[in-house]
């Protein structure tokens, strides 16, 4: 691995080296060093690396351009930690990133893996804090600001994956009983994903086990009218059936700490 260089994906790219950020040119040459580091060590073809960064109008000049995009990265990279810069050479098959890890994406997966232990132990405050960690990893959104198809598709799936971890980590929430302190951050979710039924849900639950059952019910009846402007049709089955045991105050929807108060 390459030492005193560190990448990170997980908002703007950017290389750290000893002496700071590592200036890594125009922005087409910080994509193909992008896509280049999605690779992991593999290389990438030549025609691939194109499509991967200009997609199918690529200008009549690109191989030029490639050609002095990865002379410029190796040039930036040997600068910033001379003989230890990651190896960056044609292969015969492709252009190859060697010995280097997107280091907050491996940071990030470890520290979920580590939480989902915690859960699977009983440990809902741990598993909350270490999903809390790496929530804390994300500068922006990924790769932002760089241009091409692969790095447009992977911006699409992290900001997806992003949301995930995100419902997860307040599900675990609202598990610990955080109940007040869930609902700003779901408020302010929902409003920014007001599609986002399993959000919605969880600021349901946030509402009605803070003793809110009228929000939790409006919180609903909003939902469903967005959805039908939208899309024509009714919340999702999980939805409905939430919005049902509320109606009827199904006592499993309170934890026992409620009940008992």
């Amino acid at each position: 691995m390459a030492e005193g260089l560190r990448f990170e994906l997980l908002g703007p790219l950017r290389a750290l080296g000893p002496g700071g950020e590592v200036a890594l040119g125009p922005p087409r040459q910080r994509a193909v060093l992008a896509v280049l580091l999605l690779q992991e060590g593999r290389p990438l073809t030549y025609a691939a690396l194109v499509d991967a960064v200009w997609g199918d109008r690529p200008p009549a000049q690109v191989r030029n351009l490639v050609q002095k995009y990865v002379s410029g990265l190796r040039r930036a990279l040997v600068d910033a930690v001379g003989g230890e810069a990651p190896e960056l050479r044609w292969t015969g098959s492709g252009y190859l990133l060697g010995g280097v890890v997107i280091a907050d994406l491996a940071e990030r997966r470890a520290l979920l893996a580590r939480a989902v232990a915690a859960r699977d132990a009983g440990q809902g405050a741990r598993a909350v804090e270490l999903v809390v960690r790496a929530e804390a990893l994300w500068r922006g959104e990924f790769a932002e600001g760089l241009a091409g198809p692969v790095l447009a598709a992977e911006r699409q799936r992290w900001a997806e994956k992003r949301l995930m971890v995100l419902e997860a980590r307040l599900e675990g929430e609202l598990e610990l009983r955080r109940y007040h302190e869930c609902v700003h951050e779901l408020v302010r979710q929902v409003a920014e994903h007001p599609m986002r039924e399993r959000l919605v849900g969880l600021l349901m639950l946030a509402f009605y086990r803070s003793g809110q059952s009228a929000a939790a019910l409006r919180t609903f009846e909003d939902a469903r009218l967005r959805i039908a402007e939208e899309m024509g049709s009714d919340p999702g089955p999980a939805l409905r059936v939430l919005h049902q045991r509320m109606l009827r105050q199904d006592p499993a929807l309170l934890p026992e700490s409620v009940l008992a108060s």
